[in-house]
């Protein structure tokens, strides 16, 4: 397994990150089961198994299976395999009232781990309103120090998800020692995106990567004519292994988590993660992963930007949601998850039906978008 350095904190770290938000389930949990609806004795030996080929680096947060997997990542890493790896955590912020309820908290995490310590802890998914009504608010800066001064953490960072500026003002806001940002070769200029990623590699901090397949969607219902740009390739590389490949080009990476639920995806990430070494991507093989972008892109439905100047809508049409599950289902061929989604939609009474052509939104959309046959378009296509 590559290991790569993790930012100015003197520790080396796998590249591939084990993630515990999608540990493998059962339909129906057993009666006493601590652990929920994981299946706990698969979810440990895939945990092991890649701790066994050289991962060092688990991840799980306080809300993640209901707030069970950091009952089972604990099971998981007891008989020894604790001292083997560096274990990631998150604070749900949203949860946060006082400062006291982070030691509170903190000290949950801690039990239902078994562990004295936490190496990476994380303030869970900042934003701009989590930064400043709850970081700043209750003083969560102030117990972070205490936290790492009495050793029950290690190394604080953040996961994120709002955008560009805000992300620069949280990392020159506190001593980080790391972040984590969602990057793939279709958001790379997504949320923090790949000037993020150089912005907080320059000041000192490791990088964590999450979503680098966008939650599986660039490596399952792979479209035909995306299919066909891989197959051009000398190499012959899984849709996957692409993806995992263009984030670890960037030397800036430290860590890319892979939520694996399955042995198969385990075994294929630590092949792929083995030798996938920054700056080690041709010309020719980053020109063909552009390619794979620019027919996604194409199979965009609606070029709405989500400016919101449609909204509200009179009737309440949520309508950027619309069109974000229509370019969704298309995008990614994943028409019955659009579905889905839209059926929420029609349940809370948003959907596309609800336009009655006023025309107010054409009249004030920059894009100069023909709105309401797109509205009937998508509810044509999600129904």
């Amino acid at each position: 397994m590559q290991r790569r350095k993790f930012g100015r904190t003197g520790l080396e770290v796998s590249l591939l990150g084990f993630g515990c938000m999608r540990l493998p389930t059962v339909a129906e949990p057993r009666l006493d089961s601590d652990v929920g609806n994981i299946d706990e004795q698969q979810a440990i030996f895939l945990i092991r198994h890649a701790i066994d080929y050289g991962v060092s680096y688990i991840d799980t947060a306080y809300n993640y299976h209901g707030g069970k997997s950091e009952v089972l990542v604990g099971k998981a890493l007891a008989g020894g395999y604790r001292s083997r790896v560096n274990l990631a955590t998150k604070l749900p912020v949203w949860l946060v009232e006082s400062e006291a309820d982070c030691d509170r908290i903190l000290n949950e995490q801690l039990a239902k781990l078994g562990t004295d310590h936490v190496d990476m802890y994380l303030l869970h998914a900042l934003n701009k309103n989590t930064w400043r009504d709850k970081v700043k608010k209750h003083n969560i800066l102030s117990f972070l120090d205490r936290a790492v001064a009495d050793g029950r953490i290690k190394h604080a960072g953040f996961s994120f998800h709002d955008d560009l500026d805000t992300f620069k003002e949280i990392v020159d806001g506190y001593g980080w020692d790391f972040c984590q940002i969602q990057l793939n070769y279709m958001d790379q200029e997504y949320q923090a995106g790949v000037e993020g990623l150089r912005y907080a590699s320059d000041k000192g901090l490791a990088v964590v990567i999450m979503e680098p397949l966008r939650g599986g969607r660039l490596a399952q219902n792979v479209p035909d004519e995306i299919q066909a740009v891989w197959n051009q390739a000398p190499v012959k590389r899984s849709p996957a292994e692409w993806a995992f490949r263009w984030v670890a080009n960037f030397p800036e990476v430290s860590v890319i988590l892979s939520g694996m639920g399955r042995l198969d995806e385990v075994r294929e990430n630590l092949n792929t993660m083995a030798d996938a070494k920054p700056m080690s991507l041709s010309k020719e093989e980053l020109d063909l992963i552009e390619q794979a972008r620019q027919l996604y892109q194409q199979r965009v439905k609606v070029n709405c930007t989500d400016c919101r100047y449609c909204m509200p809508c009179p009737q309440g049409v949520s309508i950027p949601r619309v069109f974000s599950i229509f370019n969704h289902a298309s995008i990614y061929n994943v028409l019955e998850e659009g579905k889905r989604q839209y059926s929420h939609l029609i349940k809370e009474g948003r959907d596309a039906s609800r336009c009655v052509e006023c025309g107010s939104c054409e009249s004030v959309c920059p894009q100069n978008l023909k709105i309401i046959q797109y509205l009937q378009d998508a509810h044509d296509a999600l129904t």
